[in-house]
Parts: C-alpha cells; sequence; structure tokens
C-alpha cells in the first residue's frame, strides 16, 4: 500500500480549513492545518510534508511574503496558492515566487482534488527518482540464480521476514549480493510502493553523513546553504538500506539507535524532533562483533540491528551456481553490447571454476562484461579473461573437482594450488602432496610462466581491440 502524501493547508479561515481537510481525507491524504504563519513555520518543523496548500491573504501576513520563507524551510515541498483574488499577475507573480500551481476561490472540491492530484503525482515521481539515484547503477539480481541448497532457505527465510517492519542484518562478504537481497526485501514487503533509499556508510565523513541520513537546515556546518531533507525523510513509508553498517562513525551511532526504537530524529542544527515511519535494513562484511570486543561498535545498536540475520555466502562456497551465473551476465551483455559471443568454450568454463573469485559476484560480472567487449568470435575462451587475476593468489575455494570434465593437467594444477594457498612454505605443501620440493618449486614457475604468457595474449588482444 502507497504511504499517504502529507498536506499542509495554511488557511485562517476555519470553514475552508475544514472542507479542503474533508476532501483531501476522503482521498486518503494526511493532512495538517494550520491557521498563521507561526503555525505553519511550527508545524514544518515537527515533521515534513510533501504538498501545502496556502491561502494568499493570512490576516497580517501576505502569502506571497510567506512563500519563499516556506520554500527555504522545505525546499521539496510543492505549494498551491489559493485566494479569492482571480487576477493573472498575481498568478504570475506566485509561480515566480516558487508556487507550483495556482487556484481561486471558491473552488469546489474536484478542482482542489485535481490540483492536488497533479502535485501528487510530480512529488510520487520527484521521491521516485531521489530513491533509484541512490541505488547502485545495476539492479540484475544474479546472486538470486541459485541451486545451493543452503542459499535457498536464506531467501526462503528473507520472503518470510519481508512480510513484518522487522530490521534485518545481512552478512557476507563485499560483492555477494547483499544489496540486491536488501532491495528484494523491500520490492516484497507491504512498503513496495515507497521509497527505498541507501546510504552508503563509508563513503562520507561523521557530519555529511548525519546531514545525509537526517537531513540539515541552512548553517548547519560550512557549505550548508539550504535546507536539506535526509535519506530517513525521503524513505518516510518505505525502506532505509544502510549499507557497510560496521564503518559507521560511533559519533552517529547513539543516533541511529535511537531512531530505529523510538522512530525519532533530528536535522543537523534543527532542535525540533521528527518522526519517519522507515524500516531499516542493515548490511556489512565485517565482524560486528570482534568490533564490539574492540570498542569500535556499540553493542546496544548490534542487537537492535540483529533482530533478523541473514548471510550470502561467498561465490566460491557456490560451485552449482557459477556457471549458470556467467552465462546468465554474458546473455545480458551481449544484447546490451550487441556483440557475437554466445557462449564460454570448456577451457574458458574451467579458468571461471578454477578462480576462487575473492570479488564474488561483483568481480564475476566485470570478468564477463570485459570478456563480452573483447571477444570477436561466437565462442569466449581464456585469452580473454583476465589472467592477471592469477589462480595462484586465490583463497582456498572449490576449484576442480575429481570427475569434472577437465584435462588432468587442469585438475593436477588446481589441486596443488590449492594446497599451495592453505600452507604457509613449499615444503609444506611438498609434504601434503608427496612429491619432492623443487619439483613443486618448478611446477610453480611453469604456472607463473604460464600465466605471464596468456597475459601478454590478453594484453595484445586488447590493444589490437581498441585499435580497431
Amino acid at each position: 500500500m502507497t504511504p499517504a502524501l502529507r498536506i499542509l493547508v495554511v488557511d485562517d479561515d476555519a470553514a475552508i480549513q475544514r472542507a479542503f481537510r474533508r476532501a483531501l481525507e476522503d482521498e486518503g491524504y494526511a493532512v495538517v492545518t494550520a491557521q498563521s504563519a507561526i503555525e505553519a513555520e511550527a508545524a514544518i518543523g515537527r515533521g515534513a510534508f510533501d504538498i501545502c496548500i496556502l491561502d494568499l491573504n493570512l490576516g497580517e501576513v501576505y502569502g506571497l511574503d510567506l512563500l519563499p520563507r516556506l520554500r527555504e524551510w522545505a525546499p521539496w515541498m510543492r505549494v498551491i496558492m489559493v485566494t479569492a483574488v482571480d487576477d493573472v499577475k498575481v498568478a504570475m507573480n506566485a509561480v515566480r515566487t516558487g508556487a507550483a500551481d495556482y487556484l481561486v476561490k471558491p473552488c469546489d472540491p474536484e478542482q482542489l482534488l485535481h490540483a492536488v492530484d497533479q502535485q501528487a503525482q510530480a512529488r510520487r515521481l520527484e521521491k521516485r527518482i531521489e530513491s533509484l539515484e541512490s541505488e547502485p547503477s545495476s539492479r540484475e539480481n544474479h546472486s538470486f540464480v541459485t541451486h545451493n541448497t543452503a542459499l535457498m532457505a536464506q531467501f526462503e527465510s528473507a520472503r518470510q521476514v519481508a512480510t513484518t517492519d522487522a530490521t534485518v542484518l545481512l552478512l557476507g562478504e563485499s560483492g555477494t549480493g547483499k544489496t540486491a537481497l536488501a532491495r528484494a526485501i523491500h520490492d516484497w514487503s507491504n512498503r513496495s510502493k515507497a521509497v527505498f533509499a541507501t546510504v552508503s556508510c563509508p563513503s562520507l565523513s561523521a557530519e555529511l553523513l548525519a546531514s545525509e541520513l537526517f537531513g540539515h537546515v541552512r548553517g548547519a556546518f560550512t557549505g550548508a546553504t539550504d535546507n536539506r531533507q535526509g535519506r530517513v525523510q525521503i524513505a518516510d513509508g518505505g525502506t532505509l538500506f544502510l549499507d557497510e553498517i560496521g564503518d559507521l562513525p560511533l559519533a552517529i551511532q547513539p543516533k541511529l539507535l535511537r531512531f530505529i526504537q523510538d522512530h525519532e530524529y533530528e536535522r543537523v542544527g534543527d532542535p525540533h524532533t521528527r518522526t519517519a515511519n522507515v524500516r531499516v535494513i542493515a548490511a556489512t562484511n565485517r565482524d560486528l562483533k570482534k568490533m564490539i570486543a574492540n570498542g569500535e561498535f556499540r553493542e546496544d545498536l548490534y542487537y537492535r540491528l540483529n533482530v533478523i540475520t541473514l548471510t550470502m555466502p561467498p561465490l566460491r562456497e557456490r560451485p552449482e551456481d557459477l556457471v549458470s551465473i556467467a552465462e546468465t551476465m554474458l546473455m545480458t551483455f551481449v544484447r546490451q553490447y550487441d556483440r557475437p559471443a554466445r557462449r564460454f568454450n570448456e577451457s574458458a568454463i574451467n579458468w571461471l571454476r578454477q578462480y576462487a573469485w575473492p570479488g564474488n559476484l561483483r568481480e564475476l560480472r566485470n570478468v564477463v562484461e570485459r570478456a563480452v567487449i573483447l571477444c570477436t568470435q561466437e565462442a569466449i575462451g581464456v585469452e580473454y579473461l583476465p589472467t592477471g587475476t592469477d589462480t595462484s593468489a586465490a583463497k582456498p575455494g572449490p576449484g576442480l573437482r575429481a570427475g569434472d570434465t577437465v584435462s588432468l593437467e587442469d585438475l593436477e594444477r588446481a589441486h596443488i594450488l590449492a594446497v599451495m594457498s592453505a600452507t604457509s612454505t613449499l615444503d609444506s605443501a611438498a609434504k601434503i602432496l608427496g612429491i619432492d620440493g623443487s619439483t613443486l618449486y618448478r611446477k610453480r614457475k611453469q604456472y607463473e610462466q604460464k600465466d605471464k604468457d596468456r597475459e601478454k595474449d590478453g594484453d595484445r588482444m586488447t590493444a589490437d581491440s581498441a585499435a580497431r
């Protein structure tokens, strides 16, 4: 259900106030009334409004004099000027001053609702744009392509919790699809028609991050030239996604804790307490329990976030998904770039399976995109893969397994490299493998030379492609 837009009616005529309020509330809008400029300012101080219906004559205050102040207090608010004077010059002056529309009294409910509906559509579009601008550029949910039973269970839990307003904590390495899962929980929820707003916690200083979250008033700090709404206000009725919550500065953690508990906050530099109906989803690739022990993260905030915890496994723990995800990405980029590639050949598939993907889905996406762009034939081979990502540097992962349709040489290499990555010295690895240390040293040098040769071939391919 779409949350009701909030409308402020500013008129000193009590009868007009009641008539406007009744008509608007019957259409599902949330309405607050004010009889004076002082009451209007107090109302805006307490909460955010999407639309203001402003009378031209408010006793001693002229509406056109109040309009610039309203625009300063709430630059996002769309103002409809209402007056008994049918004067084109007044109407044009109102629009120049910042009004979005102009109505002449007496106006019947249909005229009022038509004007409000137009501004409501514009405001919803603005909120949608703000939401999209806060999201990553790609909405491809390749992380949901799975045959992994453990991950299927996580997705089922996500669907169940989505129907509630419970706070969710998403754990997992960088690039595993935590943002995509947060977005999916929002889309599956009753808040799906409202805004999904993202805040990247490591990207800003503590002061700017507080402004990004809660907004600020003009003059609150250097560079604050006007009033600004924060992501909490933008997401009112929807979902706030806090990416990399482990990097949230300690100074802001009490404010976030209070907001999660009471839904109350203050803009930076503003003493007025506001409220927002927002569902919070947080994600991190850090060990929050260790951070608590080190005094880097508040324990009480952790417990407020840790109502429902879901974990996205690294790609190396999803060997059954790897090729199908890569092939899905391949076809996406083929359509995007209109390139000839249609599949990976066997050697490329073996390479994809052998590499441990420390960057997870994000790294896989970049590798596939590069290969699609460079490949000039139907089948993508290893020559189009970034051989600078040396499999000898990979973390222990599933790699190739006995019974895979690969050559004995590839299987031997994968096993040797996996053992080497899991041991601290060549001698230790040689003992486990049952071979002489000098033999292992020679094999490692052979692998390194082959990788260098392959990298040179890849560089030549890139240079040739750029020249064309």
